[in-house]
Formats: structure tokens, sequence, C-alpha cells
């Protein structure tokens, strides 16, 4: 099938998609619509099927009714390379190959370009300096991924998806199991890869940094999209309280002028 592009008409959505693990459905009949050129955080309960979204966007899992459509063609009709050169994504809880470097990782971006007879093509070493730069682990190049703390290893997988040079960037949380400082580091390079022509969506679970980094915010509950838009559109008291349980108040965020959620100290239900 011809699989070029025109970057002006490319997409990627979900339509009436029904994804499950062997057991009930976690996503039924979803429809889904990735936003070009934003930086898109999807919010919701543990649970509620934000994983299983970004994974079957990304052909790591297949939906068992409906389909992905990339560029206007089911997702299951492209060749597995041309998905890999559109759509890049950093699982949750990716496993390190053992004793290989920052370097290394990152050219295993540059993969979906290769051909059995071609193992390094044009424009790789450029790809691979790039996606160390922008991530800011050049000087880290040489060093063991394993040895690397969090917040630096972290950094280097979403380099290694940088190399594959996609326009859709998919994260499933990666700002889990990272300290503040490194939370915060991460949410920066997803607005940076966002201004550099690239679109993000990334699954978060603080609330309050999905407001003030993402320009556009999806919540989630029981496998279903309740709201979508920006952060003041979607992060409500009403709707906080009944997609999480938690009663609060919004206040502008000094910073950056979007909503910053407050609990409210007693948060037994109203009578």
């Amino acid at each position: 099938m011809e699989e070029r592009h025109d970057m002006n008409e490319s997409s990627l959505r979900a339509d009436g998609i029904t994804v499950g693990y062997g057991g009930a459905p976690v996503l039924r009949d979803l429809d889904f619509t990735v936003s070009r050129g934003h930086f898109t955080a999807v919010i919701g309960p543990n649970g509620c099927g934000k994983s299983t979204l970004v994974k079957t966007l990304a052909r790591t899992l297949r939906p068992t009714a409906g389909q992905v459509v990339l560029d206007g063609v089911p997702l299951e009709r492209h060749r597995s390379k041309h998905v890999a050169r559109r759509i890049g994504l950093l699982p949750q809880e990716p496993v390190v190959p053992d004793g290989i470097t920052v370097e290394e990782l990152v050219a295993r971006g540059r993969h979906p370009y290769h051909a059995p007879l071609r193992q390094w093509s044009e424009g790789d070493d450029e790809a691979i300096a790039s996606a160390l730069t922008a991530t800011g682990v050049e000087a880290l190049a040489g060093r063991r991924v394993a040895d690397l703390s969090g917040g630096q290893r972290q950094r280097a997988w979403i380099a290694m998806v940088l190399a594959q040079q996609t326009e859709f960037v998919l994260l499933d949380e990666p700002t889990s199991f990272l300290d503040l400082a490194h939370q915060l580091d991460v949410l920066h390079l997803c607005q940076e890869i966002r201004a550099a022509g690239r679109t993000v969506v990334a699954v978060l679970h603080d609330l309050n940094q999905a407001a003030r980094y993402a320009d556009r915010v999806v919540l989630m509950r029981d496998g279903d999209v309740v709201a979508e838009g920006t952060a003041r559109e979607v992060v409500t008291s009403a709707q906080v309280e009944e997609v999480f349980g938690v009663r609060c108040r919004l206040v502008e965020d000094p910073e950056s002028a979007t909503p910053l959620m407050i609990p409210l100290q007693d948060q037994r239900a109203r009578p």
C-alpha cells in the first residue's frame, strides 16, 4: 500500500475501539482523536484506561472491536516500520538491555529507518546527536543506562523516542517514580518537544501538573473520555469531585494562570 503522507493531513484517532486484557473490556466503544501539534495530558483515576488507550494508539494493544486510524488508513494495514516512523511510544516501565550505553540506547530509535542490508542510514548521526542534545543527556552518551539516576534514565529513554523522529510522541506515565525536580524536567521537555512541532500525548497522575504544563487535557473515567479541552474547561471542581471523589476549590496558579486544585480539608460527603 502507499504509505507516503502529507503532514498537513496527518492524523491519529480511535474509532469505536473496545480493548481489554482477557476479561471485561477496559475501553468500550471509545472514540478519541489525537490533537495534532499539542501537548495533551491524559488524566483520570487508576484503572480508568489511560495507559490502555495510549498503548492501543501505538499498536502495542489491538482492539477487539473498532480500529485505530493513522492518516486515514486503519493502523493494522500499515507496515510496522511505517508505524514506527510515525508513532513513538515510551512505555511505563521500559526494560534496559544489559550493559547498553545511553548513545547505544538512543541509536535504537533509528531501527525503523534501517534495512537488512543497510544497518546505518543517512541522517542517523544527526538524529541521535539532536535527540541527545534536546534531552540534555549528551554528556552521558558513553555511560551505561543502568548506572544513571531515575531522572537521567528517563531522559535517555525519551531521547530514544525522539531519535525515531516521529510526529506522534506517546508517553505512558513518564513522571512516575521520579522525584519532583525530575518530574518537572520531564514536563518541561514535553513542552519543548511540542514547541519543536511534534504532537505529545502523556499519561499523567498529577492534576495540577497536567493543568500547568499541557495545553490540552483529556479526563477519563471507567474506560471513557468524560471531558477534553483546555485545563480551564476540564479541571473544574465539579468534575474533579465527580471523577476522583475529591472535593476541592480551584484558584489561579500565580505562575501559569492555569487552574490550581486545592483539596478541601474536610472530605466528608455533603449531607
